[in-house]
């Protein structure tokens, strides 16, 4: 009799165990909602975001110095990357996604703590939260890899590593958070697609602040300051045209139609700059035809993020009138 009321209480024990060992199972299963099409997609936004930066602003950048500062522009944007993956890793991503403050998030995913294989975030359900970071990694990387253009020539380089690091830290990571990660300005009902306020106009305030403040680069108006290579800012004009494509259709967090629109108006965008340049430019010498077409595909591209804070379609003509403009303000320049 002992033996058979041990035998049935190893069973239920058994039983008790498989069925609580299958309970996680059950709910991840039932609460996981990864899509694979909007994870393959993500991924390869999230590499043709990185590739902007390496090599695609380092390659554009280089190309318009002089010859003596190529590689430290380069090896700016190399650094810039590798010290604010590591910050945003750290604590910058849990700060600006994690928690609801007005100001600032938590530090609840510091080196991302308690995240498991298949945890995803509010933001982007679809996705690994993982995935999720590592895209939102790059938006970081190149916001801050834009101001080293501002500052070419002009700073040196562990100046401009500290400068990366305590800006992102105080200055990026906060604005994330208000208009992206639940801040007052996302309750106030900013909206941002694919960072029309967070990355550019942040970027730009900064760059334009920084030249004001360290001046004019020595030499300048007596020394010959012609462009080293322009070929290089072709090549770099070529990886960010492609590589905006992620940054845009990326923007959607899927494998969507917002995705598909966001890529085609990029595209559109670019391609009528880069037409009004050529009309403008007939009969130019050759190496003023390919510094300005790099300017003018370049701000093309940006007239999606000119239109980023808006989360509905705008019209299809408008996106053509947007390019000519931008193209004309960058033949001015």
């Amino acid at each position: 009799m002992r033996t058979d009321n041990t035998r049935i209480t190893c069973a239920l024990a058994a039983a008790l165990g498989l069925g609580f060992a299958a309970v996680p199972a059950l709910a991840q299963e039932t609460t996981s909602k990864i899509d694979g099409g909007d994870t393959a997609w993500m991924i390869s936004a999230t590499a043709l975001v990185l590739m902007m930066t390496i090599p695609g602003l380092a390659l554009f950048y280089c190309g318009m110095v002089r010859k003596k500062n190529v590689l430290a522009t380069m090896t700016q944007s190399f650094a810039c990357t590798a010290v604010c993956s590591l910050l945003w890793f750290a604590f910058g991503y849990s700060l600006s996604f994690v928690g609801d403050g007005p100001w600032l998030g938590t530090l609840e995913r510091v080196f991302m703590r308690g995240t498991s294989m298949e945890a995803t975030s509010a933001f982007a359900p679809t996705i690994p939260e993982m995935l999720y970071m590592f895209y939102q990694m790059t938006f970081a990387i190149i916001t801050v890899a834009l101001i080293a253009g501002a500052v070419a020539d002009r700073m040196r380089f562990s100046a401009f590593l500290w400068f990366c690091a305590a800006w992102l830290i105080f200055v990026y990571v906060p604005i994330a958070h208000w208009v992206w990660g639940g801040g007052f300005l996302a309750n106030a009902g900013v909206l941002d697609f694919a960072g029309g306020t967070v990355v550019h106009l942040n970027a730009g305030i900064a760059g334009l602040v920084a030249a004001y403040v360290i001046g004019k680069r020595h030499g300048y108006g007596t020394e010959n300051f012609a462009p080293h290579d322009l070929s290089l800012a072709v090549i770099g004009t070529g990886l960010l045209w492609v590589g905006w494509l992620g940054f845009n259709g990326g923007s959607a967090l899927g494998a969507n139609s917002r995705a598909a629109f966001a890529i085609t108006a990029t595209h559109l965008a670019a391609s009528v700059s880069g037409m009004d340049h050529a009309r403008e430019t007939f009969g130019a010498r050759p190496d003023l035809r390919c510094g300005r077409r790099s300017r003018h595909h370049y701000a093309g591209v940006r007239v999606r993020a000119a239109l980023a804070r808006r989360r509905h379609r705008p019209r299809r003509w408008c996106l053509l009138l947007l390019g000519l403009y931008l193209a004309e303000v960058a033949h001015r320049i």
